[in-house]
């Protein structure tokens, strides 16, 4: 396997940023399952509150929040999770703010994760068929800059140093691919797809029993060529590598080109 060979990276911890709740359980549950089951602290980081996310005409902007915040942190504990915050953004109306950063420069530097997952914020159409929900977006944004430059600079909002929160240094950005689009590198779930279909499986308000099914067709469909069965996928942004290995890796980029 080529890059897609992740057994070796292990991180202590990680954390996972995302915009609404139930979309860590699509994009990255296997692999929280798998860095938790083998030791990492994993802290799930939610945006917004998901107050949006219902047809039922007498469900209320408020009591959904409650639901969708019991049923990420339900989730959560089936993974593995150990941290939750929730940012308390409304649903829907997410921008790429300096306040948001600031938020999202808080949690890095509180929990110092050596990951970070998120979105790609450049995957602005998916499938051919999908057009990504601009929180997500926002959410990547977001999150690229908190984690460049802002949690590493001690001069970025100095408020956070009165809180007693030092600058950190995020070793590597995974965001997440899809079905592999961009991507280069594959994690192997196929030991922890059963507690990605449970995790979804926590959030009745927003998906149906036959989700956990799909997600875990496109699992299968996201390991394509890899040798396991069930993948997901991310782009993997490695900071701080040494030169050489930076100019090696602008020159395969190039070639793919």
């Amino acid at each position: 396997m080529t890059e897609g060979n992740t057994e070796d990276f292990q991180p202590d911890r990680a954390m996972v940023v995302v915009a609404h709740p139930d979309d860590a359980e699509f994009m990255v549950a296997g692999t929280v399952a798998k860095w938790a089951g083998r030791g990492a602290e994993v802290t799930y980081v939610v945006i917004t509150n998901g107050n949006k996310g219902s047809e039922d005409p007498e469900m209320t902007s408020t009591r959904l929040a409650e639901i969708r915040e019991a049923e990420q942190r339900a989730a959560g504990r089936i993974l593995g999770v150990k941290n939750f915050e929730f940012l308390g953004y409304e649903d829907g109306y997410l921008e790429h703010t300096l306040d948001l950063r600031r938020d999202l420069t808080r949690v890095i530097r509180k929990y110092r994760p050596d990951v970070v997952v998120t979105f790609d914020p450049t995957a602005r159409f998916m499938f051919d068929a999908y057009a990504n929900h601009p929180d997500h977006r926002a959410a990547g944004d977001a999150t690229v800059d908190a984690i460049f430059p802002s949690a590493r600079d001690r001069l970025t909002f100095p408020e956070l140093l009165v809180d007693g929160l030092e600058p950190h240094k995020v070793k590597q950005l995974w965001m997440g691919s899809g079905a592999g689009a961009n991507a280069n590198v594959w994690v192997d779930i196929t030991e922890t797809i059963e507690l990605k279909k449970k995790a979804l499986a926590a959030h009745p308000s927003q998906l149906s029993e036959e989700v956990a099914e799909f997600a875990s067709e496109m699992a299968r469909n996201t390991a394509g060529e890899q040798d396991f069965e069930y993948g997901e996928a991310f782009r993997r942004i490695i900071f701080d590598q040494p030169r050489e290995v930076r100019l090696t890796n602008r020159q395969q980029e190039s070639g793919r080109g």
